[in-house]
């Protein structure tokens, strides 16, 4: 499994949207600039996420994207599943029935025991987790 740059790019726009959360809207033309990344690449994943009711739009000049719930409602994994489906690193990993020799096989075995890795590893980690290792990293961070 390989996530895609739309997987990375939406996680690293909600990431900037709540390092950012200060109440007033975002624009995409800044988060773009700090994450160096194409502004109509942004548009195309602020709509899903948008769609989704992840982030909440302001119109206007002084408009732009907030988060539309708390940094710690939106976990790695869900920001992923929306852009990416599935993150299961073959289909009979978590849904049974798919494979007529699904009894028998013992690899299945081997893709279900990383599904339940990657799984607990992506929907273990929030994005308020990311903002304060950001913090960390950048240095901002107090005790």
């Amino acid at each position: 499994m390989r996530i895609s740059t739309k997987g990375r790019y939406a996680l690293r726009l909600m990431l900037d949207l709540a390092c950012n959360n200060t109440g007033v809207p975002v624009r995409l033309k800044d988060v773009a600039k700090r994450q160096d990344i194409s502004e109509k690449y942004l548009e195309q994943i602020i709509s899903v996420l948008s769609k989704a009711g992840f982030v909440r739009s302001v119109r206007g000049p002084m408009g732009g994207y907030l988060l539309a719930s708390d940094p710690a409602e939106y976990t790695v994994g869900m920001i992923l599943r929306l852009t990416e489906g599935s993150l299961d690193p073959v289909a009979c990993a978590e849904t049974a029935g798919l494979c007529e020799r699904e009894n028998e096989c013992v690899t299945r075995l081997v893709w279900k025991k990383m599904n339940d890795a990657i799984t607990g590893v992506v929907d273990g980690i929030t994005l308020e987790d990311l903002v304060e290792w950001q913090k960390q990293a950048s240095g901002d961070y107090v005790i």
